[in-house]
């Protein structure tokens, strides 16, 4: 983002209509080390369920991703890269189908003007099948990797039975922040929360506490996570969580209805809950100090209706 380009000047050029912002999550202070002109931001995309049908929650299924994609395009400055937090496609119990929408997906994500595209399954991708589809189609599903001084770290806790990371993948993590310094920034991305918001309703990882307590021993931590299809924010000690809204169907407040299922389409509020967040990660220097803010901005799509 260019240096004479203000915050508030950058979300009046977007355009777009139900803006949240947020400045200076928490996680993110008193960075050593970060350089001046870094500053930086990536898009998370989450839950897009392609190959969903349900003309009652969502007519424009076939559409919404490629809206988004519009959307990211139309940004007048572009992120570093776009990370999509699961759920890419929608189950199914047929393995051709499964890759066969596994194509389709990243047909359709390709048009994205951002070619450093960072993917993560979620229980749709990879319960089935433990993952096999999606690692032919995506690669490993789970990562780690550096961007402009910060650390980040992508977790699959979906594709072991159970909502587990299990102990390869924690020994893994334990492994992988051992090599990053404690003044280093780390950015987690999962699909489910990696704390219990839910249980009953499947929003939770039964030993996401494990990856929280390794996660802990380092100052500046912040996870991002996809799944429960709202906005959503938590903390477990210093450690800030925020949830990314669908590409495809909302779903109510967790525990606010009997039974979780999604929030029927209103036609005279198409897109409403759908939508995609804007991290944008920021460095400067004060009083000789280094500091690193987080500012997000959760966009609902603009879209008038179906096929606009």
């Amino acid at each position: 983002m260019p240096e004479a380009m203000n915050r508030m000047q950058f979300i009046k050029l977007l355009g777009f209509g139900g803006l949240v912002f947020a400045s200076g999550l928490k996680g993110f202070a008193g960075t050593a080390g970060a350089e001046p002109g870094r500053d930086f931001f990536f898009v998370q995309l989450s839950d897009a369920h392609w190959g969903f049908q349900g003309p009652k929650v969502n007519p424009d299924a076939a559409g919404t991703l490629a809206k988004a994609v519009d959307a990211v395009n139309a940004l007048p400055h572009q992120p570093d890269f776009v990370v999509f937090t699961g759920d890419l496609t929608h189950d199914t119990d047929d393995p051709e189908e499964r890759r066969a929408r596994m194509e389709q997906f990243k047909s359709i994500v390709a048009r994205l003007k951002v070619k450093d595209l960072r993917f993560l399954p979620g229980e749709h991708d990879a319960s089935t099948d433990r993952g096999e589809a999606y690692r032919e189609h995506f690669g490993d599903t789970h990562y780690a990797f550096d961007h402009k001084g910060i650390h980040f770290i992508a977790l699959d806790n979906v594709s072991h039975q159970g909502n587990v990371l299990g102990a390869p993948q924690l020994d893994w993590l334990g492994q992988d922040l051992r090599r990053v310094e404690p003044e280093v920034p780390i950015v987690v991305f999962a699909h489910r929360p990696l704390f219990n918001l839910y249980e009953d309703w499947d929003w939770t990882t039964d030993d996401g506490d494990q990856a929280i307590a390794l996660l802990a021993a380092h100052p500046n931590v912040t996870v991002f996570y996809g799944h429960i299809h709202q906005e959503h924010h938590h903390m477990t000690g210093a450690i800030a969580h925020h949830a990314a809204k669908s590409l495809i169907f909302p779903l109510p407040a967790p525990g606010s209805v009997p039974k979780r299922a999604p929030v029927p389409w209103d036609p005279d509020a198409p897109y409403r809950g759908l939508g995609l967040r804007e991290v944008d990660v920021r460095t400067w220097r004060a009083n000789a100090l280094a500091a690193l803010q987080v500012q997000e901005t959760l966009q609902e799509f603009p879209m008038a209706g179906p096929g606009a």
